[in-house]
């Protein structure tokens, strides 16, 4: 996927044209990691960001009474952790660039692995906002790594098919991370489902250490100078292409981090649903979100990204809308939030591969830098709607119903408006995928 205009960073398009259809790479550039290891590390590394914030879900309304802390305070734990999370990776992805995936994973999935136990033991409000942010900064490396692995490895319309596997393994663990973090909450309390994130970690820090081979063959040693990261940074940010991909994975990332900052308290608090059925309610709404990935790859080779992204588009402002109307309507009931939900989550599942994929995709020299700047625009919505959750929750349904109707206006306006003016990825390009293992 490129733009109109001269892509600033020199892309390999030509040079792949010549090679061979199965094995695109040349042989020296040709990851020794087999295809399915790719996709695992790709739903771990990926996976632990719905861990995070899932899986704690449940428990939040126990920790704001057992630590005795208002509301407003309570969502300081999972804003902050978005906001560190999407500043660190401006700092991660030039590091990455520098030095390479492996070293970045390694350094970050051990230092998110120490702030959850810390988290876990953290003995008022305000030290435990602090070591989840902590824990959103370290948790920056292993989900800007896997965005910039996949340009490493593949061309950009196939980047978005094997990103939508990754995403699928994600939505797995998203479906068990409620119910797990419910059954953490109700029978062993709410530190236990905090700890339960640290296991996660030391789980991925160990396969990354085992399994995990370098996919940047050529680090820049120029990643981290002023200059050159200054101009990596402009060039990137004046990219149409760029802009286009990444506030769709931005709107559509606020609708989700809506849903979960919002749900449990509107859920649980207002409309008297236990944490067992809530941890199965979003159990379902995972499901609809690994429903659209798989459906993002059936669509993706019959209609080329535009009009996938437009189908999911549509998803996304029937389902936002759908919701608002209720609400407003006076239909205040557990399906009139979550059947909407459904709807929105399907486009999300179509929207994040394509997305993410897109927004790195003009950009295989500098595939961290730009994954660093889509990652912190996707945080920076989150961020803002988690300040205005904090002060619109008032014990009725509207902060989430009007949250979700805004964010699937303004994504259906990102996919309908700015993608479609994105030019496919050349025909020429062929589906890149990764080499047999020669083990």
């Amino acid at each position: 996927m490129t733009s109109g205009s001269q892509d600033p960073v020199p892309t390999r398009y030509q040079a792949r044209r010549r090679l061979d259809y199965r094995n695109p790479r040349p042989p020296e550039a040709r990851p020794r990691m087999s295809p399915p290891l790719v996709i695992l590390v790709l739903s771990l590394l990926l996976g632990l960001q719905p861990i995070t914030t899932d899986l704690y879900l449940p428990a939040l309304p126990a920790i704001t009474d057992s630590l005795g802390a208002p509301v407003s305070q309570a969502q300081l734990t999972l804003s902050a952790l978005l906001l560190a999370f999407g500043i660190s990776q401006l700092v991660w992805g030039p590091l990455s660039d520098r030095f390479g995936r492996r070293p970045v994973l390694l350094v970050g999935l051990a230092a998110y692995t120490v702030a959850a136990v810390a988290s876990a033991f953290a003995p008022s409000m305000t030290m435990l906002i602090v070591w989840r942010a902590v824990q959103g900064a370290a948790m920056g490396a292993p989900v800007m790594c896997a965005r910039a692995i996949v340009r490493d490895l593949y061309a950009p319309e196939f980047g978005a098919r094997m990103i939508s596997k990754g995403l699928s393994g994600l939505g797995v663990l998203a479906c068990l991370s409620a119910p797990m973090g419910s059954l953490l909450a109700q029978f062993l309390g709410w530190r236990a489902a905090l700890l339960a994130l640290a296991v996660a970690g030391a789980l991925t820090l160990a396969l990354i250490a085992l399994r995990f081979e370098e996919t940047v063959r050529a680090p820049n040693p120029d990643a981290l100078r002023a200059g050159n990261l200054v101009r990596t940074w402009s060039a990137i940010l004046r990219h149409h292409t760029f802009w286009s991909f990444a506030l769709l994975a931005a709107a559509t990332y606020g609708g989700l981090f809506t849903f979960l900052a919002a749900s449990s308290f509107v859920l649980i608090k207002v409309l008297g649903v236990s944490n067992a059925i809530y941890g199965v309610l979003m159990f379902s709404n995972s499901a609809a979100y690994i429903a659209g990935t798989v459906m993002c790859r059936r669509l993706l080779p019959r209609f080329g990204v535009r009009r996938t992204v437009a189908i999911g588009g549509a998803f996304s402002l029937v389902g936002g809308t759908l919701m608002g109307v209720f609400a407003l309507a006076g239909v205040q009931s557990v399906w009139a939030i979550m059947l909407p939900a459904y709807l929105f989550m399907l486009g999300h599942g179509v929207h994040q591969p394509c997305g993410q994929s897109g927004a790195v995709g003009p950009f295989p020299h500098a595939a961290g830098a730009a994954s660093a700047l889509s990652g912190f625009l996707m945080m920076l919505s989150a961020f803002g709607m988690g300040q205005w959750l904090g002060t619109a929750m008032d014990n009725t349904v509207f902060a989430l119903t009007n949250g979700m109707w805004f964010w699937g206006v303004a994504t259906a306006g990102v996919a309908w408006g700015l993608v479609q003016r994105v030019e496919e990825a050349p025909a020429a390009v062929p589906a890149v995928q990764a080499a047999p293992a020669r083990d």
